[in-house]
């Protein structure tokens, strides 16, 4: 019997989640990975399966704001950018997908980050 680890019990999660959820370009899906350095957010297009706006926590742009913060305030920066970037190209709702990850610790922080700059889920 194969051995049951931590990444394929949150990809069985996120599988199991996305069968019933799908972005749209009206509403796209706020895709959200956590590795262990860094943290990466995506808003998708499932209909056409684009990525329409990214931000991450190695993007050159964020990179001069993330020196001296910890992970937490960075998934915060990041969930800013990727709600800047899609206000800028006319997208104000999306649906929240949190990858198969728990909704606390960096993964929420984002989510908040996301809110405060306008983005509704």
């Amino acid at each position: 019997m194969a051995k049951k680890t931590r990444t394929s019990a949150r990809q069985k999660r996120h599988l199991r989640v996305r069968a019933n959820m799908a972005g749209s370009a009206q509403r796209p899906r706020l895709n959200v990975f956590r590795s262990l350095g860094g943290i990466y957010a995506q808003l998708i297009d499932d209909g056409q399966g684009h990525t329409l706006v990214s931000a991450s926590s190695i993007d050159a742009e964020l990179r001069k704001e993330m020196k001296g913060k910890n992970k937490t305030e960075q998934a915060r920066l990041v969930g800013e950018a990727v709600a800047k970037r899609a206000q800028a190209k006319g997208i104000k709702q999306v649906v929240m997908d949190r990858g198969g990850f728990r909704y606390a610790g960096r993964v929420k922080a984002l989510a908040e980050g996301a809110r405060k700059e306008g983005l509704e889920f």
